[in-house]
C-alpha cells in the first residue's frame, strides 16, 4: 500500500525532509559501557513502583551496540534524515570530565548517517540527566541551566556542521511539569512550585547554549522542540472554553510565549501567583534567543471542562484511540498549527518532529500488519499537507518512532515503532507502516 498524498503537496516536494526518530535512554542500552555514568532515568526505573513491570533501560534495543546495523536499516527506509539524542551521561560522565568514547560514539552515527546520504538531527537533551546534577536539584538547581549550555558547547564544537539541524531539548513541558510537578517521570517530585522553576531552568538554559551553539555550526540549524496538545473545550459555556484557553496557556504557551515574545502568559501566574518561578530581570531575553526552526511534537488533543475544584478537568474522549489510550484526532494537528501561525507573528519555520501512534499489534509469520498505525500516518500527513495550504510553514515531519523502545514510564508495554524489535533476539522487523513509508518515500 501507500500513503494517498495530493500531487500538488509541497510534501512531495524533495525539499521537504522526511525523517524518522529516536532517543538516547528508549534505544541505546548499554547504561555502564565506556565510562557513561547513571542517569535519573536509571535511578528513576530502579526505584520501585515508578515504572511498569520494572522495566529499565537495558538493553532496549541494544542500539549502542548495534549501530551499524541499525544506520543500514535507517537508510533502508529511504529517509532523508534522523532525528537522535544525545546521552548527556556518556559526554560528561563527572563533574567536568569530558569522556572521548562518548563523543566517538555520536561521532561514528554522525559520519555513518553522512556516508549514507542522511542528514543528521540531533538533539541535545531528551530527559536523562546525569544523576549527580540531580543530587545537586537538577533543573530546580539555576546552576544545571549553565552545566547545560558548556555541555552544549563541547558537543556542537565537535560534531560543527556536520549536524544538520540541533535542537537544544525535546519537550521540556515532559521534564519540568512530569518529572518535577506531577512525579510520574524522573526524578519524580510532586510540586507545582517547583515545576514552573524547572520549566524556567529548562528555558534558560536553551537560550544560554544558542550563541556558542551557533558559533560552533554557523551552517546548522538551530532550534527547540515542544510537545503540544491542544485542549478543546467540552462545551460551549463561557466557563469551559476560559478552562480550554488556560489549560493551553499553561502547557503550550508558559514554554512558548517566552520564547517567541519574551513573556510568560499573565492568565497562569495571574491566577496562582504562588507557582511563578524565581528569575532574573535579563532571563526572558536569554530565553529569546533568535530561532531557526520550531519542533512540534503531536499525537493527541485533550477535551477539558471548568472543575469544581482547581482549574479544568480532562474529559474522556469518544472514537478511535491508538493502544495507549491516546485519542486520534488529526484535525487538531492542522488547527494547532494555523493557531500558532496567528497567535505568533515570529512563528519560525515548523518542523513536525514526533508524530505516531501505539499500535501493539504483534509479530505473526514474520510480519507485523499495524494497520491502526499506518492509517494513523496517512491521516496526519493529511492534515500537515492540510496546514501547508492554510499558509503555514512546515519544513519537514519525523515518523516516531524508528523502532519500538523503551516508552519511559510504560516500560516496553508499547510500541511505537515502525520496525518491530524482538526484545529478547534483538531482530529488527519492518512493519507494515514502516513498508508503507518505504514506498511513499521512494515515490516522491
Amino acid at each position: 500500500m501507500n500513503f494517498t498524498i495530493p500531487e500538488t503537496s509541497k510534501l512531495r516536494d524533495k525539499a521537504f525532509t522526511f525523517g524518522v526518530a529516536t532517543a538516547s535512554f528508549q534505544i541505546e542500552g548499554a547504561s555502564t559501557a565506556d565510562g557513561r555514568c547513571e542517569s535519573i532515568w536509571d535511578r528513576f526505573c530502579a526505584t520501585p513502583g515508578k515504572v511498569l513491570n520494572r522495566d529499565n533501560g537495558e538493553p532496549a534495543c541494544d542500539h549502542y551496540r548495534r549501530l551499524e546495523q541499525d544506520l543500514d536499516l535507517i537508510k533502508s527506509l529511504g529517509v532523508d534524515a534522523y532525528r537522535f539524542s544525545i546521552a548527556w551521561p556518556r559526554i560528561e560522565p563527572s563533574p567536568n570530565m569530558w569522556n572521548e568514547a562518548g563523543f566517538a560514539f555520536y561521532e561514528r552515527l554522525v559520519d555513518g548517517l553522512i556516508a549514507r546520504g542522511i542528514k543528521p538531527y540531533a538533539t541535545l537533551y531528551h530527559w536523562d540527566l546525569p544523576q549527580y546534577l540531580e543530587d545537586r536539584g537538577g533543573w530546580i538547581n539555576r546552576e544545571t541551566a549553565y552545566k547545560f549550555a558548556r555541555y552544549a558547547d563541547r558537543v556542537s564544537a565537535r560534531l560543527g556542521d556536520r549536524v544538520a539541524s540541533y535542537a537544544t531539548f525535546n519537550e521540556p513541558w515532559c521534564s519540568a511539569f512530569l518529572g518535577y510537578r506531577f512525579g510520574v517521570h524522573a526524578p519524580g517530585l510532586k510540586s507545582h512550585r517547583l515545576g514552573f522553576q524547572a520549566a524556567h531552568h529548562l528555558l534558560l538554559a536553551h537560550g544560554l547554549a544558542i550563541p556558542a551553539m551557533r558559533q560552533n555550526a554557523p551552517q546548522a540549524q538551530h532550534g527547540i522542540v515542544l510537545n503540544v496538545t491542544p485542549s478543546y473545550a467540552q462545551s460551549d459555556s463561557a466557563d469551559d472554553q476560559w478552562a480550554a484557553a488556560f489549560a493551553d496557556d499553561e502547557n503550550t504557551h508558559t514554554y512558548l510565549q517566552p520564547l517567541l515574545q519574551r513573556r510568560y502568559p499573565s492568565r497562569v501566574f495571574d491566577r496562582h501567583p504562588d507557582w511563578a518561578p524565581t528569575q532574573l530581570a535579563s532571563d526572558l531575553a536569554i530565553i529569546a534567543a533568535p530561532i531557526d526552526f520550531l519542533g512540534i511534537n503531536y499525537y493527541t488533543r485533550s477535551v477539558v471542562k471548568k472543575a469544581s475544584t482547581g482549574d479544568y478537568t480532562n474529559v474522556p474522549q469518544d472514537g478511535a484511540k491508538t493502544d495507549i489510550g491516546w485519542a486520534i484526532y488529526p484535525t487538531a494537528l492542522t488547527q494547532l498549527l494555523v493557531d500558532l501561525k496567528t497567535r505568533y507573528s515570529n512563528l519560525p519555520p515548523i518542523f513536525i518532529t514526533e508524530n505516531g501512534a501505539a499500535d501493539n499489534t504483534g509479530l505473526v509469520d514474520g510480519a507485523v500488519h499495524d494497520m491502526m498505525r499506518t492509517d494513523y500516518y496517512q491521516q496526519h500527513l493529511n492534515a500537515v499537507h492540510q496546514a501547508i495550504e492554510e499558509g503555514v510553514d512546515i519544513r519537514g515531519y519525523f515518523a516516531w518512532s524508528l523502532m519500538d523502545n523503551f516508552e519511559w514510564a510504560e516500560g516496553y508495554s508499547q510500541r511505537f515503532g515502525i520496525v518491530h524489535v524482538d526484545y529478547q533476539t534483538q531482530v529488527r522487523t519492518l512493519k507494515t507502516s514502516g513498508k508503507t513509508w518505504q514506498i511513499f518515500l521512494a515515490e516522491r
